[in-house]
């Protein structure tokens, strides 16, 4: 008999470790750090800070009242810049970047200074507004200031019908 119930108990105390072990963060991969400057007045940034951890990331926010000589030495350009900035494992995320985007950044690990999401567009995370939807792209950027599309975001083809 007390054989019998070490054993339940073993089996139960397994059973919760592989519980923990395949809990959410488990099933939604690795968990990366990132850190967020931001003006203390942006309720946007706020809420892209929101939507990163409901996706998973560990956010430390920076409040900057000066972003402008933040962003030229992390190396943003200025045709790409926008409200806030993210440092990830050596990358800079500039503005309103989805999570799937940042997510395949870290996986592909490109030769680049980082993503943006240049302006603040409609309808990206953080700038949701009443449903709409504006096309955007994600552009992969270099220090130099050149680009190239990395993902696109919405249809583009009804932005361009009248």
């Amino acid at each position: 008999m007390r054989i019998e119930w070490r054993f339940s108990r073993v089996l139960v105390l397994a059973f919760a470790v592989l519980l923990a072990a395949c809990g959410p963060r488990a099933a939604t991969g690795p968990q990366y750090s990132i850190e967020v400057w931001k003006s203390p007045t942006c309720s946007c940034c706020k809420k892209w800070v929101e939507y990163l951890q409901r996706e998973g990331f560990k956010v430390t926010v920076h409040e900057e009242p000066a972003m402008n000589p933040l962003k030229a030495k992390l190396g943003v350009p200025e045709a790409v810049a926008s409200c806030h900035t993210g440092l990830v494992n050596g990358y800079v995320i500039e503005g309103h970047v989805p999570a799937e985007d940042i997510r395949k950044l870290l996986a592909e690990k490109p030769e680049a200074r980082g993503l943006s999401a240049p302006g603040m567009p409609i309808g990206s995370p953080g700038m949701e507004v009443d449903g709409q939807h504006d096309p955007y792209e994600t552009v992969l950027f270099n220090a130099d200031g050149t680009t190239k599309t990395f993902a696109e975001h919405g249809d583009r083809s009804a932005a361009a019908k009248p």
